[in-house]
């Protein structure tokens, strides 16, 4: 499915939606590669598989094999960073578990296979669109 086909299929009271979705496929100050990739990690934090097919297929001209499987990871080693660090932050300050190892498998993000910075951006913006503070 194509973002434009994926904005014809929402209601006109989500019109603001198909405006912002259509802001994906415009010009961005990012490079193309932190832009695509930056899509790609958000569509994979909505765990929705019409919105990740859509932005997936436009972002393939502009993503090397590398950048997309960068991508998806900053994608999953944050959706359980968050999980993790929302659940302390949750328990609030001075809790057993804050002094606990986090014992969390991290190996993308020590070799990412990109730029670190393109990384972190697609990390940021998991974190923004999970909610997790902390990792923001």
């Amino acid at each position: 499915m194509s973002l434009d086909a994926l904005k014809d299929r929402l209601p006109d009271y989500a019109r603001d939606l198909k405006i912002n979705l259509g802001v994906i496929t415009g010009a961005s100050s990012l490079t193309p590669r932190q832009h695509w990739g930056t899509a790609i990690a958000a569509a994979l934090a909505t765990r929705q598989r019409e919105v990740i097919a859509a932005v997936t297929a436009a972002a393939a001209p502009h993503l090397d094999d590398v950048a997309l499987r960068a991508a998806r990871g900053a994608a999953s080693v944050m959706a359980m960073n968050n999980v993790y660090y929302r659940f302390l932050h949750h328990l609030g300050e001075g809790n057993a578990y804050q002094a606990l190892p986090a014992r969390l498998r991290m190996q993308a993000i020590g070799n990412p296979g990109v730029d670190h910075l393109d990384f972190e951006l697609w990390c940021l913006a998991v974190s923004a669109i999970n909610g997790c503070g902390a990792c923001v």
